[in-house]
């Protein structure tokens, strides 16, 4: 197991030697108060840097642009108003940038959004109260291109692996709540006025029905939801 500096020690009267690759890394939330908190404990390490931080989406596409970084530690969830809008954000930085390192730190834990995220990109998924050796070694191993999951993440791509977890079947709570406004006939405006969320994250809720009922239009997925006793 690699270890940080408080771990580093004698061993034969020799002392272990310091990892030699520097990790540059940006971190993504939208706390800025628990960025600057991981920032300092993460530099702590002699081997991890922190070079960007981004809050949102968008700033987190142009820092990751201007940065190109080893690592990505975001949350998920990045604002008040969308839900898990750092699946979206994986995707995109998975897709444009070849061999990055994606890992998920944050407070949800669902098979569901454990899987999204792997095949959003995700290489890691770790929980908020993960102590700091076991995130510390996480971060590495995503930077060498291997996979980092806590034991419960772990555990869920497990389920979904053995079938006992159906995440292209089965609809969050919010997409069910979408899902009865689509069979109202409302738009994606109309629903996220409805809801509080925005349009963007209304359309992505709707992306996400459709692909999960196997369906290419709204009026199927209203019409595939009833037949399943959905709404």
């Amino acid at each position: 197991m690699m270890v940080g500096t408080a771990d580093l020690g004698a061993r034969g009267g020799q002392r272990q030697p310091l990892p030699t690759k520097m990790i540059r890394m940006v971190l993504v939330d939208d706390h800025a108060i628990l960025r600057q908190g991981l920032r300092s404990v993460l530099e702590r390490e002699p081997d991890l840097r922190v070079v960007g931080e981004a809050s949102s989406e968008s700033e987190a596409e142009s820092v990751v642009r201007e940065a190109d970084p080893d690592v990505v530690l975001m949350d998920l969830k990045l604002s008040a108003g969308s839900e898990y809008e750092g699946l979206s954000l994986c995707a995109k930085l998975s897709a444009a940038h070849d061999g990055i390192g994606l890992l998920v730190l944050t407070t949800f834990l669902d098979d569901e959004l454990v899987v999204r995220a792997v095949h959003a990109g995700a290489r890691g998924y770790v929980v908020k109260d993960v102590d700091t050796t076991e995130l510390v070694r996480a971060i590495r191993a995503v930077s060498a291109g291997e996979s980092a999951f806590d034991a419960r993440s772990a555990a869920a791509v497990v389920r979904s692996m053995n079938g006992r977890s159906t995440p292209r079947e089965r609809l969050t709570d919010r997409e069910l709540e979408v899902l009865r406004l689509l069979a109202a006939g409302m738009s994606n405006s109309s629903i996220g006025e409805r809801l509080f969320i925005s349009a963007t994250t209304a359309k992505f809720h709707v992306s996400n029905i459709l692909r999960k009922l196997e369906v290419s239009r709204r009026a199927e997925a209203v019409y595939a939801a009833s037949k399943r006793g959905l709404i």
